[in-house]
Order: C-alpha cells, then structure tokens, then sequence
C-alpha cells in the first residue's frame, strides 16, 4: 500500500524531532514551521535571508544534538535531550533565546564554534536555498539498514515525509515528476546529499554506524531522500494514500 507512514518536523534547525499526525502544506513553502528557527554559532555570516548550515550549530559537529526531541506549544518550543532534561523557550524573545543557548552549550564540543545568537527565517532554513519538503523511502532504509546490519531509526536522516509502498531507491527516478500526497501536489527536484550527522544514533547522541561509507560503497554516492517544492497546498495526514503523476 502506498501511504504516508511518518510527518516530522523540526522548529529549531537541528534541534530536535517532532511528530505529526496532519498538517497542511502551503505552495512554495516549507513544511509549517519547520526549520524556522537555527542557532547560529559564533563564527557565523549572517546575511538577511536564507545562510548555509554552516553557520548553524548541527548534528555533524555536536552529535549530540540528534538525541533532543521537541514539541511546539502554541508560540513556544519545548525540548528534551536524555541528558539536559527539558525545556520550554520562546526563541523570539530575548530572554528565553539566552536560556536556550545556555541549555545548549554543554552538548558542543570543546574545541568548536559556541552558540550566540537565534535567529529565525520565515522561509525555513532548510539545507536547499530554496523552500522544500523533504520525502523519504522506507524501503529505502530498510535496504540500508540491511547492508550496514544495524536497524537505522528514520531520525537519523531528520526528513518531513516517509513514504511506504515504494521499491528501494525509487526516489531517485522521481525527480521531474509530481507527487501528490493527500490534496497536496510536490514537484521533486533534486537528490539529498547527506553529512555525517546521519552516522550519529539519535536515541544516545553517540557516533554509531558508518552511514556514509555504506552508501559510497554500495552505490557510488551519497544520496538518501529527494527534495520537493510544494506545487499545491492542501491538507495531509498520517496514513494518506501517494501516487506519482
């Protein structure tokens, strides 16, 4: 059956996951809320707009990072990592973006860039410099999992749409095409091209199994998920039927 297996967003750019039952998506936007907000380090260049990730504290260079949970709460976010606890913060206000940064800075490393300032993009801050929505393949991760022999959770890979119904890699050969997921349209565009904050576990926030290298070694490449761009809005939810147009 091809349905709509899992939604997820994440508020605060790599700081945390959280489930959706539905959401409605809107054309040419992120999903609602995703990535709105990142925590630049202090080594960041700022511009107004949409930055690269590099200018952000990320799983690639705190792992631990990958450990925290979220949930928003009307205009707040609330936080949980296995070790710092909870949190509920407003990152538009001042005083809370500081509690954030100060809750934050156990979990980065000694030796990196710290964490100084939130900042929030309507847009989304997504990795692509354009807004989009990415979709992902359970079989996909199913077959990957297999080879590296290590039950890889979906969050590794921190995408908004896991699809099932498809064959393993089928992605890739969507790009160019329209997708329609409940009464939303995507038009895919391109693969996603993937870091080493996949190789973290996202349960303990350790280093645990060699993403990357599994994929180069069995297909050359990279690549894990596509992105879309929303063609038409509309509503979607857990469990919605998907087919290709």
């Amino acid at each position: 059956m091809n349905r709509l297996a899992l939604i997820t967003r994440h508020p605060i750019k790599a700081h945390g996951r959280e489930f959706l039952a539905s959401v409605v998506l809107s054309e040419g936007a992120t999903l609602p809320f995703d990535r709105r907000w990142a925590i630049a380090h202090e080594a960041a260049k700022l511009t107004p707009g949409w930055v690269s990730c590099n200018n952000f504290l990320r799983g690639v260079k705190t792992p631990q990072l990958m450990a925290i949970e979220a949930a928003m709460e009307g205009d707040n976010v609330r936080l949980t990592h296995p070790t710092l606890g909870t949190i509920t913060v407003n990152p538009d206000a001042p005083e809370d973006a500081n509690r954030l940064i100060s809750w934050v800075k156990p979990l980065v490393p000694a030796g990196r860039a710290q964490p100084v300032q939130v900042v929030r993009h309507e847009g989304g801050l997504t990795d692509s410099d354009y807004p989009t929505v990415s979709i992902l393949n359970l079989a996909s991760l199913a077959d990957l999992s297999q080879r590296m022999g290590i039950d890889l959770s979906p969050h590794r890979f921190r995408g908004n749409l896991w699809l099932e119904g498809a064959a393993p890699w089928a992605e890739f050969d969507w790009i160019g095409r329209r997708l329609q997921i409940g009464e939303a349209v995507l038009d895919v565009t391109e693969r996603i091209t993937r870091c080493r904050a996949t190789c973290v576990d996202p349960t303990t926030g350790e280093v645990a199994g060699e993403t990357l290298t599994a994929l180069d070694q069995a297909f050359g490449h990279k690549d894990f998920g596509v992105y879309a761009k929303v063609l038409q809005g509309g509503k979607i939810a857990l469990d919605d039927a998907w087919s290709l147009l």
